[in-house]
């Protein structure tokens, strides 16, 4: 197999919006400038709010894209370019990417990082269950693989220039903490002894960790145990906040009616109003600020074996000069 990997390695897109949403096609308009080269297996129609479903047993068509290279007006003199739609859910793709997808439609393609975005709307708090932009962003690190997922804060489309931008810088500086290619795609050897990972039910004095925290929380990333959330308000003052989850609550979210020729009731879910109940450098506070933020998150459950060592996880919150996470930079 012919190594396929340009200087910069591949960047593997996704969403939940579909291929020809607005923000998926900005990101790789963008990317495409700054000389990236992206692989991009994303749904063939919209499927938020998805979370984490996938289909089994059910035959999905992968179709390739290249008609929206020039639509699009994507260079690929300045980066290698290559698209796909599956007629799935963002897990479906990443599922289908990461397993032999693109083995099979795209040899010798390797892919260095995951991003799932830019989602029109915001994925703070509790949205971090039902987000399908979140989900195939998870995923990706179930299978080793680090990912960020990436959201404009509104569901009207003005700000998307600075949720694409934002999303690119936020790239960057990952790229910088990951290794050419991954580590462990696939996780072809998984050492439950890993210094970042928990040992519950135990709960050492000393934790394996203690002396380099912040390069624990780098191999996290790497392996896909620790995944990075950004979300960007319409109106952003150009800062970075490092942030936990915040609270937020829909209230009235169900409106109903009948059908008149019997009993069956109508329901619909949406239209919510929003309750915000302020917490300590979270998501939700610093987007309300005007700050894009960025969410460090565990990707598996926290009493699953590969979960992070809760003691380490006070370390995602601290900061750098420029706002990103502290880790990130060695």
């Amino acid at each position: 197999m012919v190594d396929q990997t340009p200087e910069g390695g591949w960047l593997l897109l996704t969403n939940d919006d579909g291929i020809e949403a607005p923000g998926f096609r900005m990101l790789a308009q963008a990317l495409n400038k700054a000389g990236h080269s992206i692989i991009a297996f994303a749904p063939s129609e919209n499927n938020s709010a998805a979370g984490m479903r996938i289909n089994l047993m059910k035959p999905m068509k992968l179709r390739p894209r290249h008609d929206l290279i020039p639509t699009w007006g994507l260079d690929e003199s300045k980066a290698e370019v290559r698209l796909f739609e599956l007629d799935g859910t963002p897990c479906d793709t990443m599922i289908v990417a990461l397993d032999g997808g693109i083995q099979h439609v795209a040899p010798g393609v390797v892919p260095r990082l995951v991003v799932s975005g830019v989602n029109l709307g915001p994925n703070m708090s509790q949205d971090s269950y039902h987000s399908g932009t979140m989900g195939a962003a998870r995923e990706a690190g179930l299978y080793g693989m680090p990912a960020l997922a990436s959201s404009l804060a509104s569901f009207e489309l003005d700000g998307m220039e600075g949720a694409v931008k934002a999303t690119v810088d936020l790239i960057e500086v990952a790229l910088k903490a990951l290794p050419h290619t991954p580590e462990n795609l696939r996780r072809p050897h998984v050492d439950v002894s890993a210094s970042h990972l928990t040992r519950w039910p135990e709960i050492p004095a000393t934790p394996a960790w203690e002396d380099d925290p912040k390069g624990a929380l780098r191999t996290a990333f790497r392996h896909g145990e620790l995944m990075l959330n950004l979300n960007v308000p319409p109106v952003w003052d150009g800062s970075v906040t490092t942030t936990r989850l915040g609270m937020r609550w829909y209230r009235n979210a169900v409106s109903f009616g009948s059908i008149e020729e019997d009993e069956t009731a109508l329901f619909t879910i949406g239209g919510a109003t929003i309750d915000h109940s302020p917490v300590h450098q979270s998501d939700c506070d610093a987007v309300d600020s005007g700050h894009a933020s960025v969410s460090c998150l565990p990707v598996w459950p926290q009493t699953h074996p590969l979960a992070l060592d809760d003691g380490l996880l006070k370390w995602v919150l601290e900061s750098s000069e420029g706002g990103y996470p502290a880790w990130l930079h060695a």
